[in-house]
C-alpha cells in the first residue's frame, strides 16, 4: 500500500509542506534573507484582505496573487521569519508551501499507425484505436452517442498538468478561451502556458473526457463538448496548494460548469482540520471549492490509489511523503482528517475498476465516501512471475515536448482512480448536454440515480494474492448494500444520462 502511493498511478499530488500556524506578537528583528517562498496567508473567512495585505508589505512578502472572494493570498517572501511576523489583526492563519511531493507516473506510449489513420471512418466505434478503449463499451457510450455527444455550451475545466493543444485528437476540443496556467497561484493565459511542458497526465486525462470523433486515435465519452487546460502541475510534476486554490477560482469565475481533479494533496494523504501543520492549507483550498460550488461548478475528484478505506481512517503510517521513509510519522487520524479534494463535501468521488467490473485492487474505497464508480484500468498480476500488461489499463491522449521542444503527441495506457474520475467527469458532460439548466446539487443527484448498482463481493477482497509485498498487501473489506464502499451507487452510464 505505501509503495503504491508513492507510484500514484498517474494520480497527480498537491504538496502542502513546511506548514505553520500564525502567532501573535510584534514585529521580530530582520534576519538574513531565507530562500524564496511561497505562502497562502488567509484573511478571516468573510472578511477583507486589505489588513492582510498591509500586514504582508510590513512582513517583507509580496502578494502575486489575490483571491478576495476568499479572503486567500499567495505571496512570495525570502523572510525567514515571516510566517511569525505577518501574524495579527487581519491574518487567520499562514501556512508555508515549500517542498516538493509525488511524482505522475506517466505511463507507456501506443503510437497510432499510417494504416490505422487510412482505415478510419469517423464512426465512433470504428476510430483506430476504438477496439481498445474496453473502458467506452462498459459505460455505454456508443449507445450513448446515438443520442447527443455532447454540446459545447459545456466546459470542463481539467485540473491538471495542461492539455496539448496541437494533438489531432483534442486541437478542435479545447475552450482556449477559457484555460491558463495556475502555476505559482498566479494566472497566464498564453497558449504556451497552459500547454503541458513534462507530464501527459492532463493530456491523457482530457482525451477520455472530449477526444474528437475524427477518423483519428480515439474517441472521448463526450467530443461535442469543450474541455479547458486549467495547468496546476508544474514541471516537476507536482501541484501546490496555491494552484489547486487558482484552478478552483478560475473555473468558477469562467462559467465552467463541471472539473475534474485527478489529485490529492500531499504531502500528507489525509489532511487533519485539527492539525495545526494543515489547518490553514485545509482552510484555502475548502474555501476555494466551496466558492466553485456557489457558482454553479460540479467538482469531481479521484478517490484515491492507496486501498485505503476513507470511512474508516485510524492510523497513517506514510506521510508526510517529502521526506526518507524512515523519517514517516505514524498518526493516529479520524474522521477530521479527509483526503482532500475526494471528501470535501459536495465533490463527487469516483472510485477505479477494471475491466471485468470490479474494485480495482490500488482503489480506495469507503462507505458513504464513495459516489460513483468508473473504468480506471486494473493490470494486477495473474499468474506467478507474470508481468502487468497494458490491455487492462485505460488508452488515451498524450503529449510531451522532444529535446527540441518540439510537442510530440501519440496515445499511451494509464491505470489509476486519476483514470475513473474522468470518465464520471465525461458522463456528467453528457448529462448536463442532454438536460442543460441542471444545478450541480441536480447534477450530482442524476449521475447516482442513473448509475448502475453494484454489489459487493463477499468476505475479503483482494484481486492480487501474488504481489511482491505479500498475498494480504490489498486486502479490502466492502460493506453496504444497493449503495456500498466500492462502488458507491454504483457504474456510471452513459446511455443512462442521455436516454
Amino acid at each position: 500500500m505505501k509503495n503504491l502511493r508513492r507510484k500514484t498511478l498517474a494520480a497527480a499530488s498537491v504538496v502542502t509542506l513546511g506548514v505553520g500556524l500564525a502567532v501573535t506578537g510584534g514585529l521580530a528583528p530582520a534576519a538574513a534573507a531565507g530562500p524564496d517562498t511561497t505562502f497562502l496567508v488567509l484573511a478571516p473567512q468573510g472578511g477583507k484582505t486589505d489588513k492582510a495585505a498591509a500586514r504582508v508589505a510590513a512582513a517583507k512578502g509580496t502578494v502575486v496573487a489575490s483571491y478576495d472572494q476568499i479572503g486567500v493570498l499567495v505571496v512570495r517572501s525570502t523572510n525567514p521569519n515571516f510566517a511569525t511576523q505577518v501574524a495579527g489583526a487581519g491574518v487567520e492563519s499562514v501556512a508555508s508551501t515549500a517542498g516538493l511531493g509525488t511524482a505522475l507516473d506517466e505511463g507507456e506510449t501506443v503510437e497510432v499507425s499510417a494504416a490505422d489513420v487510412a482505415a478510419a471512418t469517423g464512426d465512433p466505434t470504428k476510430e483506430p484505436d476504438y477496439g481498445k478503449q474496453w473502458d467506452m463499451d462498459m459505460i455505454h457510450v456508443p449507445q450513448a452517442h446515438a443520442i447527443t455527444t455532447g454540446s459545447p455550451n459545456v466546459v470542463v475545466g481539467v485540473l491538471d498538468s495542461g492539455i496539448s493543444s496541437s494533438h489531432p485528437d483534442l486541437a478542435s476540443q479545447i475552450a482556449k478561451d477559457k484555460s491558463v496556467s495556475c502555476l505559482g497561484g498566479v494566472t497566464n493565459t498564453a497558449e504556451a502556458a497552459w500547454n503541458p511542458t513534462r507530464s501527459d497526465h492532463g493530456t491523457h486525462v482530457a482525451g477520455t473526457i472530449a477526444a474528437a470523433i475524427n477518423g483519428v486515435g480515439v474517441t472521448g465519452i463526450a467530443p461535442g463538448v469543450k474541455v479547458a487546460a486549467v495547468k496546476v502541475v508544474n514541471d516537476g510534476g507536482f501541484i501546490y496548494p496555491e494552484a489547486a486554490v487558482c484552478g478552483f477560482m478560475w473555473a468558477a469565475d469562467h462559467g465552467m460548469q463541471l472539473t475534474n481533479n485527478s489529485y490529492y494533496i500531499d504531502p500528507w494523504e489525509f489532511n487533519c482540520r485539527n492539525d495545526a501543520r494543515q489547518r490553514p492549507v485545509w482552510q484555502a483550498v475548502q474555501r476555494a471549492i466551496r466558492y466553485s460550488q456557489s457558482k454553479g461548478v460540479l467538482n469531481i475528484a479521484s478517490a484515491g490509489n492507496s486501498n485505503v478505506d476513507l470511512a474508516h481512517k485510524t492510523i497513517d503510517s506514510g506521510s508526510p511523503n517529502n521526506v526518507p521513509e524512515d523519517q514517516y510519522e505514524t498518526r493516529d487520524i479520524n474522521s477530521a482528517c479527509l483526503d482532500l479534494p475526494a471528501e470535501a463535501p459536495g465533490v463527487v468521488t469516483v472510485s477505479a475498476v477494471g475491466p471485468t467490473g470490479a474494485k480495482s485492487f490500488y482503489s480506495s474505497y469507503g462507505q458513504g465516501v464513495i459516489d460513483v464508480t468508473a473504468p480506471g484500468g486494473d493490470s494486477r498480476i495473474r499468474t506467478q512471475g507474470a508481468r502487468p500488461t497494458s490491455a487492462d489499463q485505460i488508452l488515451s491522449t498524450i503529449a510531451l515536448p522532444n529535446a527540441e521542444g518540439e510537442m510530440v503527441n501519440g496515445y499511451g495506457y494509464k491505470h489509476g482512480t486519476s483514470m475513473s474520475g474522468p470518465h464520471a467527469t465525461g458522463v456528467a458532460a453528457l448529462a448536463l448536454s442532454a438536460h442543460p439548466g441542471m444545478t450541480a446539487g441536480q447534477l450530482a443527484s442524476f449521475l447516482e440515480r442513473t448509475a448502475v448498482a453494484q454489489s459487493c463481493p463477499a468476505g475479503v477482497y483482494n484481486l492480487v494474492p501474488l504481489h511482491p509485498d505479500g498475498p494480504h498487501a490489498y486486502d479490502a473489506t466492502c460493506s453496504g448494500g444497493a449503495r456500498n464502499g466500492f462502488y458507491g451507487a454504483g457504474m456510471v452510464d452513459a446511455y443512462n444520462v442521455v436516454k
